[in-house]
């Protein structure tokens, strides 16, 4: 369901990128996971455009040949970015619902003492979080 996830700075910097393992649906090879760096960073365009949303979350931000982008900007403007495959329906209920805590998980990692502001998060703890958060969706 999920391709890659992306937690982006204000300054536009990458702090967490995770991609899912995508197998190509025509071609049947897995994509190349530098494709979502691609995607992740021409999205950041569209953030700009409907950053007047009263709303965190700014739903699609544009649909690619083979992905959806959907997007939810924080009140400190860090990005949040879903990339899902476009053969999958998702609905928005779930993708907004992944958004939500995707957000606390980023607020607990940022809390830590130990993190640096602006630095990628390097922690397991929410790797992993972030992980049940994507597996617990494709599921349902």
């Amino acid at each position: 369901m999920f391709a890659c996830v992306a937690v982006v700075g204000p300054e536009n910097n990458p702090l967490f990128v995770q991609t899912y393992r995508s197998d190509n649906v025509v071609t049947g090879m897995q994509e190349d996971p530098i494709k979502f760096h691609y995607i992740l960073h021409c999205s950041l365009d569209a953030f700009e455009e409907k950053a007047d949303n009263k709303d965190s979350y700014l739903g699609l931000l544009y649909p690619t040949e083979d992905y959806k982008v959907y997007g939810y900007l924080t009140s400190t403007q860090v990005k949040l970015i879903l990339v899902t495959h476009t053969f999958n329906q998702v609905k928005e209920s779930s993708v907004r619902e992944v958004f939500e805590g995707l957000h606390s998980a980023y607020i607990d990692a940022v809390s830590n003492p130990f993190y640096t502001p602006g630095k990628k998060i390097e922690s397991k703890s929410f790797e992993g979080r972030v992980d049940r958060i994507i597996t617990s969706t494709a599921r349902t």
